[in-house]
């Protein structure tokens, strides 16, 4: 098998988690689910498979000291600080681009995101092998579709088509090809795609590097140009700044006819909100997902992140608490994820917190 190599998106806020997540501490830095930032945690889930020494992570320039801080494991110039924000596309394809000029087109390259929950990292990590050998075996862009546990509309599905091959030597035939790409839908529709059989996309790619920039010289004008015109020498300034923004489902992906899919289910969750903590924080018997000093009585399915002070709960069910210093913000679950539309309307002074 060919080197191995990962890639891991750490960029973005998390604004979702305000008020925990600022420009200067996000999503990705902090200890949402254990006592460790979910960066470490992704980290030492991938360790096993590939060692730091092949880690790429791509971040905002503004984070790459806290992410260096964070990380000492990684070698300096394995963080990689993106002048700006200009897409997962361009981002992975200049990953790719790096690691082509390390270690060859050859080398596979394990695409994830440094703010997931994995609850069984060696079924994660089974996955990834099986789809690092599927993206060898085909040249083919390998995706890894998550069986649902629920009809989610936050996310966006895959309909697996037809096998790629016949079953392999230990009676498996998981590889399909993708017959669609999915918005995310509306309640009835996420019920129907489930019933059908669809998979969540979950954003974890896999590939050997030749192929996947090979699809984006082909499919990929927003992006193919700046690369081009940056390989001679390697300027990822002027890379960043000639793209034009696409996401990579939606730049390479939706247009290549060379996407595979295969299923995962290995308890992944994206760590979208405040709420999303209730299915991948351990819970008390009333179902209350707590981080800090926190007291409840009569009160169930609660979500609260208490850091600094204490948290006393009586009576009430479904709510979110989150303290920070001086200030408590208290919402439900079922509108957790919706705090855009507060953060909108707070002065500067509350809402940019340091």
């Amino acid at each position: 098998m060919s080197e191995q190599w990962a890639v891991v998106l750490a960029g973005g806020v998390g604004s979702r988690f305000w008020p925990l997540s600022t420009p200067a501490r996000p999503k990705q830095l902090l200890p949402l689910i254990s006592s460790e930032p979910l960066l470490t945690e992704t980290l030492r889930r991938l360790e096993p498979l590939v060692p730091a020494a092949r880690t790429l992570v791509l971040t905002n320039a503004e984070l790459a000291d806290a992410i260096r801080a964070t990380a000492p494991e990684l070698p300096a110039g394995n963080v990689i600080a993106e002048p700006r924000p200009a897409g997962t596309a361009a981002a992975l394809t200049w990953a790719a681009r790096e690691i082509r000029e390390r270690a060859g087109d050859d080398a596979v390259m394990v695409c994830v995101h440094a703010d997931w929950a994995i609850a069984d990292a060696e079924r994660f990590r089974d996955a990834l092998r099986e789809a690092a050998a599927a993206a060898e075996r085909h040249h083919g862009l390998v995706t890894v579709g998550i069986v649902p546990t629920r009809a989610e509309i936050g996310y966006g599905y895959i309909q697996p088509g037809d096998p790629v091959d016949a079953r392999d030597e230990e009676g498996r035939s998981n590889v399909r090809h993708v017959a669609r790409f999915v918005e995310k839908p509306d309640r009835d529709g996420a019920m129907r795609l489930c019933a059908d059989g669809c998979l969540w996309n979950s954003g974890i790619f896999v590939w050997r590097v030749g192929d996947f920039l090979n699809e984006v010289a082909l499919h990929t004008p927003e992006v193919a140009h700046a690369l081009a015109a940056a390989e001679g020498d390697g300027d990822a300034i002027r890379f960043f700044a000639d793209v034009t923004p696409v996401s990579v489902d939606v730049g390479v992906l939706e247009r290549s006819e060379r996407v595979l899919v295969l299923p995962g289910d290995f308890g992944w969750d994206d760590v979208g909100t405040w709420a999303a903590l209730a299915r991948v924080r351990p819970a008390d018997e009333s179902g209350n997902a707590s981080s800090g000093a926190v007291h409840s009585l009569d009160s169930r399915a609660n979500v609260v992140h208490a850091e600094g002070g204490t948290v006393v709960l009586y009576g009430v069910e479904g709510l979110v608490v989150v303290t920070r210093g001086e200030l408590t913000l208290v919402t439900t679950v079922e509108r957790a994820a919706e705090l855009k539309t507060l953060l909108d309307s707070l002065p500067a002074s509350l809402r940019d917190l340091p």
